[in-house]
């Protein structure tokens, strides 16, 4: 994470814990891997070492919207669980539905950021839900702000890839209504 810059430009200590990502295209999340937008287009499975008898937030989000070079919306959020029990995204409370990834062309590569924190309790949150048919309400959140918030702590679990660009973007841009 800190080879990366997700420390500091998302977090402010690397979660000790790897994320486990797996998508239904066949690949795999591995610490900054490079993959593209077609194999990420729809929601991966997710597992961490997690206790079953408490609930967990997951996020996946992009720090470098439009561009890192200028990310004028840093971050735009792609998913957002809450309330998951152990590590069974599937019954978790979804804040937010599953956006793949949606680089704008010739903006080079951008670090997709997936975090696991730990809740005390079940939560009550008040934000507003998306679905994945508008990008409205995803730009320039902070999952920092967010944790703060609910008082998550420090992220548990984390990982990433980037991506850039391909022919799927602009199939992806149609359904947010862009």
């Amino acid at each position: 994470m800190e080879q990366h810059e997700v420390v500091p430009d998302v977090i402010d200590v690397a979660p000790k814990q790897l994320v486990e990502v797996k998508y239904p295209s066949g690949v795999t999340v591995n610490l900054g891997n490079v993959l593209t937008p077609t194999q990420v287009k729809d929601q991966p499975n997710v597992s961490w070492e997690a206790d079953n008898n408490s609930f967990y937030t997951l996020c996946m989000t992009d720090p470098d919207a439009p561009s890192r070079q200028q990310p004028k919306f840093r971050e735009w959020h792609h998913w957002l669980v809450s309330n998951i029990p152990g590590n069974d995204v599937s019954k978790g409370e979804v804040l937010s539905e599953y956006v793949g990834s949606g680089p704008p062309p010739n903006t080079g590569l951008h670090r997709y950021v997936f975090l696991v924190y730990k809740q005390s309790t079940k939560l009550n949150f008040d934000e507003k839900r998306l679905t994945n048919r508008s990008g409205d309400n995803r730009g320039c959140f902070s999952i920092k702000k967010f944790a703060e918030k609910y008082k998550l702590g420090l992220p548990v679990a984390g990982n990433l890839y980037q991506a850039e660009y391909d022919d799927y973007v602009p199939i992806l841009y149609k359904q947010l209504g862009e």
